[in-house]
């Protein structure tokens, strides 16, 4: 069940979501479906939630095909940007090392932990392999309980949408007979290469930090904002860098 406030809800929006939203329409009826799902996402909640994304997402979003990843780019231009902490890097490494998440997806443990770090209340992602994923959520929110920190509420836009507006589930974010653990398409395999590639690039948490490091002075050259932790977002340990 997600939670309801008064005040806008931040969410992150991972890599997957911002690659089916500017992606060339297609006749797949599965990636049609969550691009139409990406862009009602998109079009009808910015004004009623804080959109947020990292230097992580910059990362994997501006790689990959020139064109698509200069859509992307694009779209996120405006969004503020959380920055990777200390105690974000250490929540990293303690979802790696109890196998929350897999030890060759250091980018989407980064994206969890960020979020979490910062409190932001909803992390959306279409990746069911390790993120959207009940057997992995499961595992991650002890994780991040056990570290001290409230667990970030990871879903579809689709499970998002239906819920913030108080509806039931009624499947709506699967066709019939669809399996989301094993599905496949281009935007999909496209973004796990771009994640593969950047873990055999950077081979630990350490490599990761100081490769976010030259990266945040890169993206705030191009102009894009760093946020730090806002006041009224503060976790249940106070953040230390």
């Amino acid at each position: 069940m997600l939670i309801y406030t008064e005040t806008k809800p931040f969410v992150y929006i991972e890599p997957t979501v911002i690659s089916y939203l500017v992606a060339d329409p297609s006749h797949n009826p599965h990636l049609a479906f969550w691009q139409a799902e990406s862009r009602r996402f998109w079009n009808e909640y910015q004004k009623r939630v804080e959109f947020v994304v990292s230097g992580t997402v910059l990362d994997e979003i501006s790689k990959g095909n020139p064109i698509q990843a200069r859509k992307r780019m694009d779209v996120v231009a405006h969004l503020p940007i959380l920055v990777l902490s200390s105690q974000a890097r250490a929540l990293v490494q303690q979802l790696l090392t109890a196998r929350a998440v897999p030890e060759n997806s250091e980018a989407d443990a980064k994206h969890i932990a960020i979020a979490t770090v910062h409190g932001v209340d909803y992390l959306v992602s279409w990746n069911h392999k390790h993120l959207v994923n009940e057997n992995q959520l499961r595992q991650i929110n002890r994780v991040v309980e056990a570290a001290g920190f409230r667990p970030v509420i990871i879903c579809t836009p689709t499970t998002f949408m239906e819920e913030l507006v108080m509806k039931e589930m009624s499947g709506k974010c699967y066709l019939p007979g669809f399996d989301p653990e094993t599905y496949t398409d281009p935007v999909l395999e496209e973004c796990y290469r771009i994640k593969r590639e950047l873990s055999e690039e950077l081979r630990n948490v350490e490599d990761y930090y100081e490769y976010e490091v030259a990266q945040k002075e890169k993206w705030e050259k191009a102009g894009f904002k760093y946020l730090p932790l806002p006041p009224h977002l503060t976790p249940i340990r106070p953040e230390k860098d």
